[in-house]
């Protein structure tokens, strides 16, 4: 890489300003605890090798004009990929994670590695020729995937919703296209990046849980992702919360996921059409053959009953889950994604108040629990920062 040989302040100076997404120097010599001159100089020779650039100015305090930094767009770029069970995206960012172009599509993650991979190996190459770059300017890759990973070796781990996957060398698979490192990671750990990203690191202790076809959680402890001894932190989605519950695809009964995941909450849907609760579920049944997360969730919205019942039923199974992860973490905020979200408000309110209920007071006093302002795209930016974020962490240091 171009930015071999760096002198250990400047490898600060630029994870500094990565982090804050523009940056004046008055600011970054505080963030950093550098003197103005020390600070000075690390940005001096960083804009002389290129690494840096300036974005233009703000205004400062008294109504000063300081310019800010960013990394350089002559690095090249980074390729983000989130995948998720049912679907993927693609995009092309800068180093500061400005997304210049971008793909997604449905996908099932069940047909194995190679087709999905072959289609996300297609679509990188469209992309650069779209944005007019060539393999040789990617820095990084980063890539989300819906299972558990050892991070050191970019490989799924016996994954419950992709089993074809497991230990697949997905960096070596992509090697056949690309010389860039290859970073993967789970979806939810790459969600949680994202979110420490947008909030430039602000909050230090934070959940992002993950409501699609399956459940997990992103861990950020003391602003770091904190994925345990062998990438598995997280992993709540089988956590149980019906004893006698029906068997999930762990193996294990009454898991928070078998309860109220996507698919659960489809199955819970067409119980209640079947029961003759709902004659607009019904009838979607009839015309499509069976329910989704989006039909319940457009019925739930257009004040259908039963799909507000399930909604309810779905978050607070959700909260129950939680309230036990609140009480041993205590963190500040907890962020909720996925397909879920397009449910609404209802479903959030079931998720407090089962939380609320059976937390500790301590726990909650300043517990915040919301939907992840990134939205749909956190997964993608939050590889983008997965890519940039190692990166930067494995320059060679001189000195």
């Amino acid at each position: 890489m171009i930015w071999k040989e760096l002198k250990s302040g400047e490898r600060t100076v630029l994870d500094h300003v990565f982090w804050s997404s523009g940056i004046s120097r008055d600011a970054l010599a505080t963030a950093s605890s550098f003197s103005k001159t020390r600070a000075n100089a690390a940005v001096a020779e960083l804009l002389e090798q290129g690494l840096l650039e300036h974005t233009g100015e703000q205004v400062g305090t008294g109504g000063r004009r300081a310019e800010t930094l960013r990394l350089s767009r002559s690095l090249g770029v980074l390729i983000g990929v989130a995948v998720g069970a049912t679907g993927l995206e693609v995009g092309v960012l800068s180093p500061d994670l400005a997304v210049m172009a971008h793909h997604s599509e449905p996908a099932d993650v069940r047909d194995g590695p190679v087709p999905i991979l072959s289609r996300i190996r297609a679509l990188m190459r469209e992309l650069l020729t779209q944005c007019g770059l060539q393999a040789r300017q990617v820095i990084a890759i980063g890539i989300g995937l819906p299972g558990p990973v050892d991070f050191d070796s970019g490989q799924l781990v016996n994954p419950p919703l992709m089993p074809q996957w497991d230990t697949y060398s997905i960096r070596d698979d992509l090697a056949s296209d690309f010389t860039a490192p290859v970073f993967v990671d789970n979806d939810v750990n790459v969600m949680a990046l994202g979110e420490l990203w947008r909030m430039q690191r602000g909050l230090q202790n934070f959940l992002v849980v993950k409501v699609g076809t399956g459940i997990g959680c992103g861990v950020v402890c003391h602003g770091q992702v904190y994925r345990g001894a062998n990438g598995s932190a997280g992993d709540v989605g089988h956590i149980c919360v019906v004893p006698d519950g029906p068997r999930c695809h762990c193996g294990n009964l009454g898991c928070v996921e078998a309860m109220a995941a996507g698919p659960a909450i489809a199955r819970m849907a067409a119980e209640a059409a079947e029961a003759g609760q709902s004659p607009l579920l019904a009838r979607l049944i009839a015309e499509r053959g069976s329910l989704r997360l989006q039909d319940v969730a457009e019925a739930s919205r257009g004040g259908d009953l039963a799909a507000n019942q399930v909604i309810q039923r779905s978050g607070a199974y959700v909260g129950q889950m939680l309230a036990s992860v609140v009480n041993f973490f205590n963190p500040s905020h907890v962020f909720i994604g996925g397909g879920i979200t397009r449910v609404g408000p209802l479903f959030l309110a079931a998720v407090r108040q089962s939380v609320y209920h059976r937390s500790l007071a301590l726990s909650t006093r300043h517990l915040e629990i919301q939907y992840t302002p990134l939205g749909e795209r956190a997964g993608l930016i939050g590889a983008g920062v997965l890519a940039m974020q190692e990166s930067l962490r494995r320059m060679e240091v001189a000195g």
